[in-house]
């Protein structure tokens, strides 16, 4: 399936396709039901040049993933159009289902409590976080590998001098977040076979002493690693916490395949199961009255 733009509105709208042929074709995806409530990627950030592009991109990556989806990013600041109550209200004018809002978040954060005030008075659903997930592990193990700071994967023996012999995991939205992120710490540490702890940026001294706790139980070359996807985290936050602490750090998750998959996995999940049951029970029906119709074999 393909999507096409309604004029003058950000919301696409589901066009026909065709299904690949073929005894090694990729295996199907769920197929969307017509009449399913859309996407709207809540981004907890303004609408500008840092966060559009990886925004973007990540919008491509879910419909490469699941076509059918009708999706929007919604922005926590920039023109009407481009926010979620804007969005919210667009699909109401529009007579389409409420969507679902899906929190580019990979971990608890002060802005879903808006979130779900604003998507509550629309009558929309808001769906969890992104994380902890081992994607997010997968995805801030091959960022720590682009960096150079550890193996791209254990069955390479390979020494790298450069590599961390501890990690701190380093995200936004204060100790909450931080204990959240402590359970994707213990999937990557088991990647890595290093120590890793989680630390909050946006709580003053949580990294430095993440960094000194390594350094304590025999840690040389700790090594920062952002579990954020970007939009999310102050850049001067990330930093700030490089250069006080001395470590090196590798680049927020950003774009990464995985975290366009979470994102479809999650709005897959949210959708009402009376949803996928009409559809099914459609195409039992269809495939009945099919079956009578044809004639009697001889």
């Amino acid at each position: 399936m393909s999507t096409a733009a309604i004029p003058g509105a950000p919301l696409p709208v589901r066009t026909p396709g065709s299904r690949a042929r073929g005894r090694h074709r990729r295996p199907e995806r769920p197929e969307i039901p017509a009449g399913s409530p859309a996407l709207v990627l809540a981004v907890p950030a303004t609408a500008g040049p840092e966060s559009r592009p990886v925004v973007d991109e990540l919008l491509s990556i879910v419909r490469g993933e699941q076509p059918g989806i009708e999706m929007a990013a919604g922005y926590l600041d920039g023109e009407d159009a481009l926010t979620v109550p804007g969005l919210l209200a667009q699909a109401a004018e529009l007579g389409m289902p409420a969507p679902v809002v899906v929190p580019l978040l990979t971990g608890p954060h002060g802005y879903l409590d808006d979130l779900h005030r604003i998507a509550g008075e629309a009558g929309a659903s808001v769906t969890d976080p992104l994380g902890p997930h081992p994607l997010l592990a997968e995805a801030v193990h091959v960022r720590l590998s682009e960096a150079g700071l550890a193996r791209a994967d254990r069955a390479r023996l390979f020494a790298i001098t450069t590599a961390a012999d501890g990690v701190v995991l380093t995200t936004v939205g204060g100790e909450d977040a931080a204990a959240a992120a402590g359970i994707t710490g213990v999937l990557l540490a088991a990647r890595l076979a290093v120590p890793v702890v989680a630390a909050a940026l946006d709580v003053p001294g949580s990294v430095a002493a993440a960094v000194d706790h390594l350094k304590a139980t025999g840690s040389e070359r700790p090594a920062l690693a952002p579990l954020v996807v970007g939009p999310e985290a102050d850049s001067e936050l990330l930093a700030t916490a490089a250069e006080e602490t001395g470590c090196p750090s590798a680049a927020p998750l950003g774009a990464y395949p995985t975290i366009g998959q979470l994102i479809a996995s999650t709005y897959l999940a949210a959708l009402p199961a009376h949803v996928f049951q009409a559809e099914a029970e459609a195409e039992a029906a269809a495939a009945e009255q099919a079956e009578e119709q044809a004639p009697a074999a001889e």
